[in-house]
């Protein structure tokens, strides 16, 4: 494997002996959306997912992984955690909380293992795709090696843009 790859992402996923293949894309101007990157990469958005993190307070952090062309169900979400409510943490702080910048942020590898949350749309799929840790890298392996390597566990989380 070549050296340029080795984010935190790909490292850990290693580490773990865990099968993933690596797709690489590159990005024109500075839209990078889940749709986008699925289009670029040759894959159905329903297979390519994207990491969100919420927080229901100071150092109370969740990881979501839906696919791009979803939006999170933040109601769902606080149930599902036990939370009363959770938001979107803001962009601002997404670089100091997980070590990833929007775009390249990967459920692998972030400073801490957050709990995480994966959609339940995942639960039909031979594969999924999430990125590997930087924009122009995604990474594509099984649900159930998702699962292992963030200790997460598949919830309703998301919603369609109109709900």
């Amino acid at each position: 494997m070549v050296k340029k790859h080795k984010t935190n992402a790909v490292r850990m996923l290693e580490q773990q002996k865990i099968s993933f293949d690596l797709i690489e894309y590159e990005l024109t101007g500075d839209q990078v959306d889940g749709v986008t990157v699925a289009k670029k990469i040759g894959y159905p958005v329903f297979v390519v997912f994207k990491t969100l993190i919420v927080t229901a307070g100071p150092q109370k952090y969740f990881v979501c992984i839906i696919p791009v062309d979803k939006e999170l169900n933040l109601k769902e979400v606080a149930k599902v955690v036990g939370e009363k409510k959770v938001e979107l943490l803001p962009l601002k702080d997404l670089l100091q909380t997980t070590g990833y910048i929007r775009g390249g942020c990967s459920p692998f590898g972030m400073k801490k293992l957050f709990p995480t949350l994966v959609d339940i749309s995942a639960n039909n799929m031979e594969f999924i795709i999430v990125s590997g840790g930087k924009i122009g890298l995604q990474v594509k392996l099984m649900l159930a090696d998702l699962l292992k390597m963030t200790k997460g566990k598949v919830a309703a989380i998301s919603k369609n843009e109109n709900e």
